[in-house]
């Protein structure tokens, strides 16, 4: 395993503890939808609400991943519920890592479902 996938598998563990212990102390990580988490405890933090609110993770696939360098590369498809709503979406995680632990992360979503397009360039 590579820091990103035990990253994700602690998600899908639902362990916040885990989760945290993959963050350096002042890593940065940055959610699709905006919120940022700058230090380990605010991610603990951060794991421990959602849980604690009901989220849960169905799936979180890793379609693609690369690793080079400090950089980790990650497509995937994510599924959960959250508030009642249960939710699927593909998107990417771009980690950058040091002395094993996460210092920056970035993640992005698809908004809507892919499809091949088909239209007019006019």
């Amino acid at each position: 395993m590579t820091v990103l996938t035990e990253y994700i598998d602690a998600w899908l563990a639902g362990d916040p503890e885990r989760i945290a212990a993959l963050v350096a102390e002042d890593g940065v990580v940055t959610e699709s939808y905006g919120p940022v988490y700058v230090g380990r405890d605010w991610g603990r933090r951060w794991a421990e609400a959602w849980f604690g609110a009901g989220g849960l993770i169905h799936r979180w696939d890793v379609t693609d991943h690369i690793v080079s360098g400090d950089r980790e590369v990650a497509q995937w498809t994510f599924e959960c519920t959250w508030e009642g709503n249960r939710s699927t979406f593909d998107g990417a995680t771009i980690a950058r890592i040091e002395d094993g632990l996460i210092v920056d992360l970035r993640e992005y979503q698809t908004t809507a479902p892919l499809r091949e397009w088909r239209g007019s360039w006019d």
